[in-house]
């Protein structure tokens, strides 16, 4: 019976609503939305003519199933026709029955066949009737968990639970023993309820590895029957299909014409009007097994409609009105009338997270990008700019549809499109489905229905860069944090000009001759050779060491020019490293990379602890040996190898290393007490000729004097250097800090002394606890015979250059305004000088910063006047804040000490750690302090076993699956330094290209910064402001990234501390159980005090339609339930604890 509609009614959301109204609206019908609460701002409410809020008080789900509230709407509204989509009611035969009652068209099959097929118990037996092969199974619904697990054990393993009324993958379960049919029994009955209303489940045989084919059927009320071909669903996971594609070519034409005439026979045996699919399993012998009908459009309807050019719904709502197969509209006059054009495939991307076992994601989409071209179909309903994704619905963004004429054309159509959707927010699976694209067995057509499964490679994903949002993220949380600070701009730094004319220089003679070339040719010198400190201990001592590479590297070619005639730059080392990963989030590697790649001429010096390399603490002697290997390797040509007590046997590894590596080793005597002085006696100069002579013995190429305390006065200095070029015959360079403002006269005066090689910073970076001014001995020197042959003026460049970037560092500047002779008393190394007030000021000790640089001093004399650079220098600065916090006094010391806990650096350096002091240790300060423990008097790293590198390497899986060696050698100096650095890097990204005032400060409101991520890739941020704070604390911050609006939520400490935190269970603590999903709690199956066992299921999650048993991982009792049913979670919620 003919009837032209007007108005049609989609009982149904999302996506397949879309294509819906879409259709509608081609043959100028008006269409009608409903929505649920949770759907208010989902955009298909929008794209209907009309829509209604349906079930206000109805649980998401519920409102879609609610039959009578939808007739009764569609009624009052004026509605012709309902189409139910797919999912929820679409094969319910109660639903199409109430229409035919209500006179309102239902677009599908009749209820009668609907009872007969949408239930697939049913649709079995009439294909038994046919004469089509079946799969062996239950013919009725399974009344209990012991009749199925009976069943099970008669069928043999493996069996599928099904829901009769169910479709798209809701309601199935693979069972492989007893027990899983036992847990999955309730869980399938509570999926097939909540999805389709029918809690009916029945047990069929599971086929091992089969393909997964599906015919498309058309019926028309003349009683004409036409397949259009088939679709190869065989890519599934959790029984939902991931990636589907037509023509299935994998499987032979006869068994596929079997197939076609096989569901038409069904289709006529029960006089099927409209579209339908049957679904078929085809083995690896090429028998076919009929499993179910889907008596509905299919979410891969799409692709049919590529290759043969029929629109599928268009023709559903035709047949429904009454006409044939043969309008022009739907245009099918006979079989013969269709045939396959190329190939197409149906991508799904959704927003479940595969490396997480399909975790379905929620949130707010924060950006969204689309796919487009040739050949290229999207069908979206849920996914733009501030979607928020919710738990309550099918995770489905958006269905990509690719069309070609060769199946391999289609696969790279389809992978390009895929990787042109950007989704920001939230996780999705497009690199998993790009990997499915990719791979030469898909590709081969060699796929199944467990190939998902059994294909890990599938998993390694190239995890989405959005660089975008993590370095939006980390300017959102500076911004957050700086509130209320005066935000300041900065011109544009004057960068060294470079001419492209980069003289070779000492680095060329190494590479081709040797150390000893080098150490020869120094000799031989009448000029002062320079040793730039600028890019390493001159910002470590005058800014915290918290220079970027960024920086370093900006003004590196025109230094490599201007500097060509140096010695050697200085330029990592020392803390740098550290604090590189720690504080800058970039690696140390990468820094010595990009120096070594912008100065290819310039000898790069390095600061190496003998025992500790660039840590703190002793390791064992092969990592001293790798990472000395790696530096070398790495671009490092000059070692300053020293020992912080100038014990030679912490030196001896690391020296020996170097020296195999070919490259410089500058053996270290660090300067302590005063030569001048006879009454400081324990360091006379015979004591600095006897360690120059014997580390000269040991082969050191060069001899470091290290006055890291900057109390090496000038007349002293003469004396020191002079008196060992008369001892020892290889190359002496001079390190010192010029906090006294002495130090430019101690460089000269060893200049005169014949000292080879001095150290110095660029004069923008120098002096107070810096290296003496660099400009300045040049140009003291200029004219002399130790002219250092550098020009004035051009160094001027990197003054301007040096003097711009030190703006951007100035919260870091100790506070220093003029020269400390005080220091000649405290004698505090120039580093930690710098460093000491903060340190002390943050442990409340403020107010008596004079009373810990006394108790420095003391605390030195306690300990025999030791020398005192890192990590003896640090142990001295805890013991002085130590003795200060408990007021203890050098007279007091021992008997108050005997109930205290010492600091870890003293009991280290006191066990014999940090070596050997000249003239030992205090003997009733050591018992003290080590309460019982014997101090070893050995070199630390003969006890230390050698590391095992492999097992570094699996130890980092947790956090770095696949870490370079430099990173596992990282990781041995520094394990929670490393592993806090990539998880940073994860969360933020590569924000190494940041400029550093907007690194450390962010953005002002209104101001637009321009960072390229990448060559040839350049984000324009706008800072617009700060929005709300939401319950959890979580402050929005707006920006316009490249024009376009963009907002991230960052965490407000000032706000998060009123907030009561949802607790979140341990992973590593079984006795806690915790959410594996964010979800609703859709069942708790146990009470407080009750016994479970292991796997016992406690709670049950419903997310995204799917139901997700929660087990317990320990046998015991149930001690809390912290949730109710109901209740939204969040992933890894503490849910309950057993005890």
């Amino acid at each position: 019976m003919s009837q032209e509609f007007k108005k049609v009614l989609v009982a149904n959301r999302g996506e397949i609503a879309m294509r819906i109204f879409r259709a509608c609206h081609d043959l100028g019908l008006q269409t009608i939305a409903i929505y649920s609460n949770e759907d208010t701002y989902s955009l298909f409410r929008t794209a209907a003519d009309e829509s209604y809020l349906i079930g206000k008080n109805l649980s998401p789900l519920g409102a879609y199933l609610d039959i009578p509230r939808i007739i009764a709407l569609a009624k009052k509204h004026g509605a012709d026709a309902i189409h139910p989509g797919y999912g929820f009611l679409s094969e319910n035969g109660d639903f199409a029955r109430a229409c035919e009652e209500a006179g309102i068209k239902f677009i599908g099959p009749s209820s009668r066949v609907l009872d007969l097929m949408g239930d697939k118990l049913s649709a079995k037996q009439i294909a038994v009737e046919c004469g089509v092969p079946t799969t062996p199974g239950t013919t009725e619904p399974l009344q209990s968990r012991q009749a199925a697990q009976k069943l099970a054990m008669e069928f043999g393993f493996p069996v599928i639970l099904k829901a009769a009324a169910g479709g798209g993958g809701r309601g199935m379960r693979r069972c492989d023993t007893v027990e899983e049919v036992g847990v999955n029994f309730d869980l399938v009955k509570a999926e097939a309820k909540k999805a389709f209303g029918n809690d009916d489940i029945f047990m069929e045989k599971f086929l091992v590895e089969p393909k997964h084919i599906e015919v498309q059927v058309l019926g028309d009320e003349q009683g004409n029957v036409v397949h259009l071909f088939e679709r190869d669903c065989s890519l599934q996971r959790r029984y939902q299909k991931v990636v589907e594609f037509t023509p299935a070519f994998s499987v032979d034409k006869k068994v596929r014409q079997a197939l076609y005439e096989d569901a038409v026979k069904i289709a006529k045996h029960v006089g099927y009007v409209n579209a339908g699919t049957l679904e078929f399993l085809v083995d690896k012998e090429g028998h076919h097994y009929f499993i179910e009908m889907n008596p509905r459009i299919q979410v891969e309807h799409t692709v049919t409609e590529m290759v043969t050019g029929v629109d599928l719904v268009r023709s559903q709502i035709l047949i429904a009105e009454g006409c044939p197969l043969s309008d022009p509209r739907i245009g099918i006059k006979k079989q013969s009338d269709l045939h396959v054009n190329g190939y197409a495939i149906q991508c799904r991307v959704t927003t479940e997270d595969p490396a997480n076992n399909f975790a379905p994601d929620t949130g707010k989409i924060t950006a969204y990008r689309s796919a487009g071209g040739f050949g290229i179909r999207l069908d979206g309903g849920n996914a733009y700019t501030g979607a928020v994704i919710s738990p309550y619905y099918d995770s489905l963004l958006v269905k990509i549809t690719t069309w070609d004429n060769t199946f391999e054309g289609v696969c790279r159509k389809a992978a390009r499109a895929i990787n042109e959707v950007h989704v920001r927010g939230v996780k999705t699976n497009i690199a998993f489905i790009t990997n499915i694209l990719k791979n030469p067995d898909f590709i081969a057509g060699r796929c199944h229905t467990k190939f998902i499964d059994e294909t890990p490679e599938l998993f390694q994903m190239d995890e989405s860069q959005d660089r975008a949002t993590k370095m939006l993220k980390y300017i959102g949380n500076i911004v957050v944090k700086e509130q209320g600070e005066e935000h300041k701009l900065y011109d544009e730094c004057r960068f060294p000009p470079v001419t492209g004319s980069r003289p070779d220089g000492l680095k060329q003679m190494l590479d081709a001759k040797g150390p000893k070339a080098v150490a020869d040719w120094v000799l031989g010198q009448k000029k002062l050779l320079i040793c730039d400190t600028t890019c390493r201990d001159a910002h470590q001592s005058l800014l915290a060491t918290r220079v970027r590479t960024r920086d370093i590297v900006k003004g590196m070619e025109g230094t490599s020019e201007i500097l060509a005639d140096a010695f050697s730059l200085e330029c990592w080392g020392g803390a740098t490293f550290d604090v590189a990963y720690r504080f800058l989030h970039e690696s140390p590697w990468e820094r010595l990379d990009l120096i070594r790649e912008k100065a290819p001429n310039l000898l790069l010096q390095m600061l190496l602890r003998g025992a500790n390399a660039v840590g703190y603490t002793n390791y064992p002697d092969n990592v001293i040996r790798e990472f000395i290997k790696e530096a070398a390797r790495s671009g490092i040509d000059v070692f300053r190898v020293f020992d912080s007590l100038n014990w030679i046997p912490g030196m001896e590894v690391a020296m020996d290393e170097v020296i195999k590596q070919d490259k410089i080793c500058q053996a270290t005597i660090c300067y302590t007490g005063d030569i001048l002085d006879p009454k400081r006696d324990k360091y006379p100069l015979e004591y600095y000729v006897n360690l120059a002579k014997e580390l000269e013995k040991r082969g050191a190429h060069m001899l470091a004097i290290k006055d890291m305390s900057g109390v090496l006065k000038p007349y002293a200095a003469k004396k020191l250097v002079s008196t060992l070029k008369q001892e020892i015959g290889i190359p002496i360079q001079l390190h010192t800090h010029d906090t006294s403002g002495n130090q430019v006269a101690a460089l000269l005066l060893a200049a005169e002394a014949g000292v080879d090689v001095v150290d110095c910073a660029i004069s923008s970076m120098s002096s107070l606890t810096s290296q003496p001014s660099l400009n300045a001995v040049v140009a003291a020197l200029q004219g002399t015979e130790r002219d250092t042959g550098l020009d004035l003026d051009r160094l001027q460049y990197l003054t301007d250059y040096w003097e711009d970037v030190r703006k951007r560092y100035d919260s870091f500047e100790a506070g220093l305004q003029s020269p400390a002779t005080d220091i000649y008393r405290y004698e505090i190394p120039g580093g930690q000088y710098t460093n000491l007030k903060p340190q002390v000021e943050s442990l409340g000790l403020g107010s008596r910063f004079m009373e810990v640089k006394e108790n420095y001093r003391k605390v030195n004399e306690m300990l025999g006047d030791i020398v005192k650079v890192t990590p003896s220098s640090k142990m001295v600065g805890d013991l002085a804040i130590f003795m200060t916090q408990n007021r203890l006094t050098p007279e007091n010391i021992v008997e108050k000490g005997e109930g205290l806990a010492f600091p870890d650096s003293a009991v280290s350096y006191f066990s014999g750690m940090m070596g050997q002091p000249a003239g030992g240790f205090p003997k009733d300060l050591q018992r003290v302090v080590l309460k019982g423990k014997k101090p070893i008097t050995c070199r630390p790293g003969e006890l230390l076993p050698p590391v095992d590198f492999e097992a570094k390497k699996r130890e980092m899986a947790s956090f770095d699956p696949n870490p370079t060696w430099r990173a596992v050698l990282s990781y041995c100096l520094y394990p929670k330094v490393v592993e806090d650095f990539v998880k940073n890097q994860k969360e933020y990204g590569y924000i190494m290209r940041l400029g550093s005032h907007v690194f450390f400060h962010g953005l002002a409101v209104g101001e637009t910064n321009k960072v390229n991520i990448a060559d040839g890739k350049t984000l324009v941020i706008k800072y617009l402001g700060l929005g709300e704070v939401d319950a959890e604390g979580m402050r929005t911050v707006s920006f316009e990234l490249n024009g376009i609006r963009r907002d991230v939520q960052v965490p407000d400490e000032a706000a998060q501390k009123n907030i009561v935190k949802v607790p979140m269970a341990d992973p590593e603590d079984k006795s806690q159980v915790g959410a594996s999903i964010p979800g609703a709690v859709s069942k708790i199956g146990v009470k407080v005090g009750d016994t479970v066992e292991k796997n016992q299921t406690l709670i049950t999650i419903e997310a995204m339609k799917m139901e997700t048993a929660i087990t317990a991982r320990m046998g015991g009792v149930v001690e809390s339930i912290l949730c109710q049913e109901g209740d939204t979670v969040k992933g890894g919620q503490l849910l309950l604890t057993i005890r």
